[in-house]
């Protein structure tokens, strides 16, 4: 019979039992599960108990352990050595009673930023693929180059049909065509510098 442990604000907290076969045992699902099961669970957010199933014991704290060891050999290793030998450490220290306050409290803080971190690391990984910015460069240079293109030629999009007489010679025509030519030369230097970085 499926069954809960209790209920916190996150909703009902499913037990799992433990046997002496080192099984484990969904009860609200009334199906054994693995330790990865009880992983993605707290992915999930999913909260659970883990009781002894013949003491009724509560060894949760030494069933996460298990989760994490599990994990860390999975070769995604999230704990540093360093931090590793720090916790050990505190074991039998003064402070140790109030080093797993100060770890939740972490914890919980770099929860509420996590979105703000996930942002933080997309556009630190960014900053690794260059090519993806200069592709936008060589794209707004691009597009630069045609619209001298069009100054340079206004009249390219008529139609023969249309019937609206050249525009005069414009004595000021030769120092616009100057600094167009100027403008043009710029951009070419730098599409030229971007295809040299790109090869």
């Amino acid at each position: 019979m499926a069954e809960h442990a209790s209920t916190t604000e996150k909703g009902p907290v499913v037990n799992i039992k433990k046997y002496a076969n080192r099984r484990l045992y969904n009860t609200a699902t009334s199906s054994y599960v693995t330790l990865e099961d009880l992983a993605n669970m707290v992915r999930q957010n999913i909260e659970f108990t883990v009781t002894d199933a013949k003491t009724n014991d509560d060894i949760t704290r030494s069933v996460l352990t298990q989760i994490i060891v599990e994990q860390e050999g999975k070769g995604q290793s999230l704990l540093p050595i360093k931090f590793l030998r720090q916790v050990i450490a505190f074991y039998g220290d003064s402070l140790g009673g109030v080093l797993p306050r100060y770890l939740e409290h972490s914890m919980e803080s770099f929860s509420q930023n996590e979105e703000q971190m996930r942002g933080m690391m997309q556009n630190a990984f960014k900053g690794l693929f260059p090519m993806q910015r200069m592709e936008e460069m060589g794209k707004q240079n691009l597009a630069l180059f045609e619209n001298a293109m069009k100054m340079f030629n206004p009249f390219a999009n008529q139609t023969k049909s249309d019937a609206t007489p050249p525009p005069q010679p414009n004595p000021a025509a030769g120092e616009n065509l100057d600094s167009l030519k100027s403008q043009l030369d710029a951009m070419q230097a730098k599409l030229d510098k971007l295809t040299k970085d790109r090869s």
